[in-house]
């Protein structure tokens, strides 16, 4: 059983990605969406199968007052829908960007970085903790623009570094738990983030491609399958890593 954020998107988001290959491997998925209903209807409906299901929750992930109740709606939803008590899985991967340069950057927009890629997560987890199963997995959605420059990406790629180094500090005060804790940091991808720059403007995917060594730039499904991956059985030894998927973008 796993939880994790659609934010109520289309299918070219990783997230929708994610969901989907995690069903497909039979593991039943709790996503969250903000305010697009219609869309999370959709994809419960789209990703749902014999295998596994997929249901929609609602949550602002940047209003972290509505925690302990989401958790509480959580809960319910896992004794009611699928006869369980907890998490396998948390993956935080929820967000959106604000792209300017550091020195223009509004007080108002840093906060807007800091409470969806940061705090919001941050206290996410720390709420669904006592639902996440001793020996379960934690995964933190960030971004390879952690390790190197790209145009007005200074506050989000600030907050997802954040991200990063608490996914230390978790995995090693989780670790008397055997709880694992991981950041994945997806680069350049053709999905609807940022406006769909990436997969829309073809000026933006071919300079993206170029310096990435495998001569293109990532697809949702590629996000998707490492998050399975790291998800699974086979990864159990896998614990306080960055893992980059980029497809060695800008090395």
């Amino acid at each position: 059983m796993a939880a994790t954020d659609l934010a109520g998107e289309p299918k070219t988001w990783k997230a929708y990605s994610i969901a989907r290959h995690l069903t497909d491997a039979g593991i039943n998925v709790v996503g969250t969406y903000h305010a697009n209903e219609d869309e999370a209807k959709a994809a419960e409906i789209a990703l749902s199968h014999e295998k596994a299901k997929l249901r929609m929750l609602q949550l602002d992930i940047a209003n972290h007052t509505s925690f302990t109740d989401f958790a509480q709606r959580v809960k319910a939803l896992l004794a009611n829908e699928f006869g369980l008590q907890g998490l396998n899985y948390v993956v935080q991967n929820a967000g959106n960007i604000i792209h300017t340069r550091f020195d223009a950057a509004t007080s108002e927009q840093l906060d807007n970085q800091y409470n969806i890629h940061f705090k919001g997560p941050y206290l996410l987890t720390v709420a669904l903790l006592p639902l996440l199963r001793d020996g379960g997995r934690i995964l933190n959605i960030t971004s390879a623009a952690t390790r190197f420059y790209l145009t007005d990406h200074g506050p989000y790629s600030a907050m997802k570094a954040a991200t990063e180094v608490i996914s230390l500090y978790m995995a090693k005060e989780l670790g008397e738990r055997g709880i694992t804790v991981n950041a994945v940091a997806p680069g350049a991808v053709a999905s609807d983030f940022g406006g769909g720059l990436v997969r829309d403007d073809a000026t933006v995917n071919k300079s993206l491609a170029d310096i990435t060594p495998l001569g293109r730039v990532g697809q949702p499904d590629d996000i998707g399958a490492a998050v399975r991956a790291l998800l699974s059985d086979d990864m159990l030894w896998v614990n306080g890593q960055r893992i980059e998927v980029t497809g060695g973008q800008s090395l």
